[in-house]
């Protein structure tokens, strides 16, 4: 059974519909689709409007395609889904307009991450309008000027945006998740309060937004499938526990639709467990080892019991710790890891972020046979760059790391002033574990389960704890290394005043991500982290007082059309004492001042020449679907209107928890040859630099962030959304927003075969990834 969603406007494609289908089609079509109804006639191009939101049909929130996904056949990306729906506002006039009509671009802000948000987590857009056949504003009445205001949809406060005239004008930056934009004549051009007549307006994407309950009239949305059978088991029952599924913990205050709540996963379940869950130790805190060139550690990943709250579970450590132990090496440093697999699964040790021997990244199936439990392999680690790194398994990475195999390497500068002095270092792993009633909550067996979303965790972890402190000297400038190693949660960090909720954030000096420091130092208020990046940041504590560790961000309530704010307070650190200290003050106005990083712009400057040059390889990151249960299909049919450039929250967990492999299939797709996943073949020659194109498609079945991680080399992000990047780093995993085109420019110097994966566990064990060659010896 298929059906379609047609514009009013247009002859309906495609098959014919059930009565049922068409009648809930025209409700939503109604009720569901838009609520400023636009102007949906032809309209002149208007003059050298960017391309992002040039030659387009208008962004209407009506639907000329696919809604409710046809039949068995897989279902991936819709050509008639662009990109610049999510990324552009179409201006429409009043009719005290005439023919005046306008478009705006959102673009966003600098930021050194790959969204820029709040500290609060919401979305940061810099508006520029082009405007076309204005009428001159005398002929309306007593005015001058034409002005442009923001303003959410309850219509308080009202933001003036400045003063605009036909053709292109830069309205400044508004972070409303929802809001509208008008234009109003008036009689003064720097009027702060609005009172003449509204001339043109248009509406954000993220407005069109709105409830879907009417899928309740859904066929079989009161039913789901039968619970899976355990009969099919290709893994090794040894060190598993067999049990039927029990439903996972829900997300408070969004209660699913009856027919999605009888859904199960197609897969059973898989709960890794010792044979003797007395015997096993309880976890111990993190060792920091430090280790000289020609160094060997011996390196074992097994079972530990750990207290989580009132809980205690069976979790994984390697050496007994959660996080793992945090090796400490210096630049060019060349260490021994005898590694043993003491776990009922096999898996091998990737060491993320390092450029080392190819034999030793740890990929199973590409460098390496997978660690057989009870076996053990040798690696040869090489630390060819200073900073943050960490390593991890990389097979059913979606089980073993959520369970707690997870540990950092940090690389001290040879160079004496690579880093601002500072009072104290801390190092932090945050993460989150999704417990449910009965512990750990069950992966899926044959395959990954939370296929759509990832697996989002309900409880935080900061360096393996529910609560994290720290005790400093006021005044004391800290280092923070940060490294997010969650399934798929994305991180947006503050410090907050504890005493004063409505005091600005603590100001955060960024000074390195992945593989090197930025270009120039700088200031924000929050810290977003994708899975698997890190960051190395500078917090001044300005006085006696405590602030809270925060992740605040905007989720959305898909059922009912609506941002969620979510606000989680992940530890504390208190300040004691005079902040006066003379110890404190050379560390003060060091914090106080940003540096620019002469070598990395000299390291970075002989390739940016190659900026302006064409893409010589484009990527596609989209999705196919295939049989998911009926109920969650048209559910998710309608989330297409908006999808936040970050999917912050698990706010889906009925849907996510029953998608599994069988029905879910994400895509790396070769933008020049159509070859998707493993079968992309891409060769290079070492020495070679490429520019690369990544399209995170807009048009599938489910847009949502993609982390991209690229084995064994550096890369930079040059621009995002046609819009190039002011202060440049070293990257080796990418945050990629829904709907948006990134530019990188990849430097091949580490010969051997490379794995380019989505850093969401789970995307990656849908086979997200591929493999590239590089040929040729090290220089």
């Amino acid at each position: 059974m298929s059906s379609t969603f047609v514009s009013p406007t247009r002859s309906p494609p495609g098959p014919v519909r059930s009565a049922a289908q068409s009648r809930l089609l025209c409700l939503l079509a109604v009720f569901g689709a838009v609520a400023l109804a636009p102007d949906t006639r032809v309209r002149a191009q208007i003059p050298d409007v960017s391309e992002m939101c040039a030659d387009r049909p208008p962004a209407t929130g009506i639907s000329p395609f696919t809604a409710v996904p046809p039949g068995p056949a897989a279902r991936g990306s819709t050509e008639q889904r662009p990109a610049s729906d999510l990324n552009c506002i179409d201006l429409y006039p009043t009719t005290r307009g005439g023919d005046a009509t306008g478009v705006i671009e959102l673009r966003r802000p600098w930021s050194p991450f790959g969204v820029t948000v709040t500290a609060e987590g919401r979305h940061r857009n810099t508006l520029v309008a082009w405007l076309k056949d204005l009428p001159d504003p005398t002929t309306l009445g007593p005015y001058s000027a034409y002005v442009a205001w923001a303003t959410p949809l309850a219509l308080d406060p009202v933001v003036p945006l400045g003063e605009v005239t036909n053709g292109r004008n830069d309205l400044g930056e508004v972070d409303f998740n929802k809001y509208l934009v008008w234009v109003t004549a008036e009689s003064d051009p720097a009027a702060v309060e609005r009172s003449g007549p509204l001339v043109v307006r248009g509406r954000s994407p993220s407005s069109r937004m709105e409830a879907h309950d009417l899928l309740a009239m859904a066929p079989s949305a009161e039913s789901g499938p039968p619970m899976a059978s355990m009969d099919h088991d290709p893994m090794n029952h040894e060190g598993m526990d067999d049990e039927a599924w029990s439903m996972p913990p829900m997300y408070e205050g969004i209660p699913m639709l009856a027919g999605v709540m009888g859904v199960r996963p197609r897969i059973s379940p898989l709960r890794p467990t010792p044979a003797d869950p007395t015997a096993v130790p309880m976890v111990r805190p993190r060792d920091v080892v430090t280790l000289p060139d020609g160094g060997t550690l011996d390196l074992t990943a097994g079972f530990v019991r750990k207290r989580v709250g009132d809980r205690e579970l069976v979790m994984m450590g390697f050496n007994g710790q959660i996080p793992g132990p945090l090796l400490r090496v210096t630049e060019a440093a060349t260490i021994t890891v005898n590694f043993v697999n003491d776990t009922p699964l096999p898996t091998a040790v990737h060491w993320h972020g390092l450029r080392l021997d190819n034999e030793f990244d740890g990929v199973p199936g590409v460098t390496q046979d997978p660690v057989a439990p009870g076996e053990r392999f040798q690696y040869r680690i090489h630390f060819p760059d200073p900073g943050l790194y960490w390593y991890h398994p990389h097979h059913r990475e979606d089980v073993t790391q959520e369970l707690g195999l997870a540990g950092n390497m940090l690389v001290e500068p040879l160079d004496a002033t690579y880093y601002n002095d500072v009072d104290r270092e801390e190092v932090v792993m945050l993460d989150d574990l999704l417990i449910g009633e009965d512990g750990v909550v069950p992966f899926g067996r044959e395959a990954a389960n939370y296929m759509l979303m990832g697996r989002f965790g309900n409880v935080f972890l900061v360096n393996g704890e529910p609560e994290y402190g720290l005790e400093v000297d006021a005044g004391d400038v800290v280092r923070f290394y940060l490294t997010n190693v969650s399934n798929t949660r994305t991180f947006n960090l503050s410090l907050q005043s504890t005493s004063d909720p409505d005091a600005a954030p603590l100001p955060i000096k960024v000074v390195a991500s992945d593989v090197s420091r930025f270009e120039r130092e700088s200031f924000v208020e929050s810290v977003v982290m994708a899975p698997a990046e890190r960051y190395t940041v500078e917090v001044r504590f300005p006085e006696a007082g405590a602030w809270s560790l925060t992740n605040q961000v905007q989720g959305i309530n898909h059922r009912q059309g609506l941002f969620l704010e979510e606000r989680s307070v992940l530890g504390r650190v208190a300040a004691t004492g005079n902040a006066n200290a003379a110890s404190s003050t050379t560390h003060t106005h060091v914090f106080d001042s940003l540096r620019t990083h002469d070598a990395v712009v000299e390291d970075i400057d002989r390739y940016r020449p190659l900026f302006d040059a064409p893409p010589e390889r484009e990527l596609v990151l989209t999705l196919e679907v295939d049989d998911l249960p009926m109920p969650i299909e048209q559910s998710m049919s309608l989330d297409w209107v908006y999808f936040n450039p970050v999917e912050w929250t698990g706010t889906m967990p009925m849907m996510n928890w029953a998608s599994s492999a069988p029905e879910v299939r994400w895509l790396i797709r070769d933008g020049l040859t159509g070859a998707e996943n493993d079968a992309i073949d891409w060769t290079f020659r070492v020495g070679d630099v490429v520019k690369i194109r990544v399209t995170n498609d807009r048009a599938a079945f489910h847009a949502m962030q993609h982390p991209l991680h690229i084995h064994g080399q550096r890369f930079l992000v040059l621009e995002q959304n046609g819009v190039a990047n002011e202060n440049l780093v070293w990257k080796d995993t990418v945050l990629l927003p829904s709907g948006s085109t990134t530019d990188i420019l990849l430097e091949l110097s580490n010969p051997g075969r490379w794995m380019v994966h989505c850093h969401i566990a789970e995307h990656l064990e849908s086979g997200m990834s591929f493999v590239f060659d590089v040929e040729g010896n090290s220089p």
